[in-house]
């Protein structure tokens, strides 16, 4: 019979690793080897909080900003089949865990497209597109697993830059740290060269030298992983008990629990930095559109542009 109860503390730790067994397969990391649930204790604890005062499990995801402004990666500035799929997986996620957790479990997406949009080259308007789009398709998957956390929910309708403004104000930490972690290595520097590359890839109308992009780059990853840590000080005063999940790689220990949500081929690739394939053997992919476009054929839905379908024995 499946756990229903937490009565006393070795009940509580049972339950709660067999909620993070479910987590693990879909670990996000860099690392080559899997870790058994006993070294993610961060997660562990969080988890046996909610199971010991037998309430709902919370995740938070910051992510699910906007699309990247590169076409040559994405079909648009609007959620598509990407998207789609990666909160139907998480809410699938969420109703497994029903199945040993009665309470059940819940992610909230904290949508941080405009905490960024200045730096990643995205308008306001397609930003607030996307976050209006995405709580459609969480509507339509259902409230009870999946719901959205955005800065309209903090700061109302103040001006988006007066939003940033009151963001980095409040909760952001001082460039001259985050330059000291970064020139420390480890973590702090793996991050800094992912996000450096992202904005590389993402920039698609620069107009000068390759150098003069890298160090603009660079420049902007700082203030990236500057504004990251601001959200995500202010999700966790919003929601301080819940399980943090990132899209980020993170190693096991870390008090943040990196998660994938489609298979893709680095450990970095988002559905919304790419587009999602449909292999012929029914599996999924995120990949480059422009690679998407190579493998097969473009599908839509409700009239936009969603996914590609691979032909059967490969390109035509």
């Amino acid at each position: 019979m499946p756990l229903t109860t937490a009565p006393d503390a070795r009940s509580t730790h049972v339950l709660s690793t067999a909620v993070l067994n479910l987590l693990l397969p879909h670990h996000r990391t860099t690392e080559d080897t899997s870790a058994p649930a006993g070294r993610f204790p961060h997660q562990l604890r969080r988890i046996g909080d909610f199971v010991r005062r037998g309430k709902p499990v919370v995740f938070t995801l910051p992510g699910f900003p906007c699309k990247s402004p590169n076409r040559a990666k994405v079909l648009g500035h609007l959620p598509d089949q990407g998207e789609r799929l990666s909160l139907t997986f998480l809410n699938d996620l969420c109703a497994r865990i029903g199945e040993i957790h009665p309470p059940g479990a819940r992610v909230v997406i904290c949508s941080d497209g405009h905490v960024f949009g200045d730096l990643v080259r995205v308008p306001d308007h397609h930003i607030d597109a996307y976050a209006d789009e995405l709580r459609a398709l969480v509507a339509e998957l259902g409230p009870d697993h999946l719901s959205v956390f955005d800065l309209r929910d903090v700061l109302g309708d103040l001006p988006h830059s007066a939003k940033r403004d009151r963001v980095l104000e409040r909760h952001a930490p001082a460039l001259d740290a985050l330059r000291a972690e970064v020139r420390a290595g480890g973590q702090a520097l793996a991050l800094y060269r992912g996000v450096t590359r992202f904005l590389l890839d993402d920039t698609a109308d620069f107009t000068g030298t390759r150098s003069a992009l890298q160090r603009e780059c660079r420049r902007r990853a700082y203030g990236v992983i500057q504004r990251s840590r601001a959200w995500g000080a202010l999700v966790a005063e919003h929601h301080p008990r819940s399980v943090r999940l990132s899209i980020h790689p993170q190693p096991a220990g870390a008090p943040k629990f990196g998660i994938r949500l489609l298979d893709a081929p680095d450990a970095w690739t988002t559905p919304w930095h790419s587009t999602a394939l449909r292999r012929a053997d029914g599996t999924w992919s995120l990949l480059p559109r422009a690679q998407a476009a190579g493998l097969g054929r473009l599908v839509t839905r409700d009239g936009r542009p969603s996914h590609f379908e691979e032909w059967p024995g490969g390109p035509a």
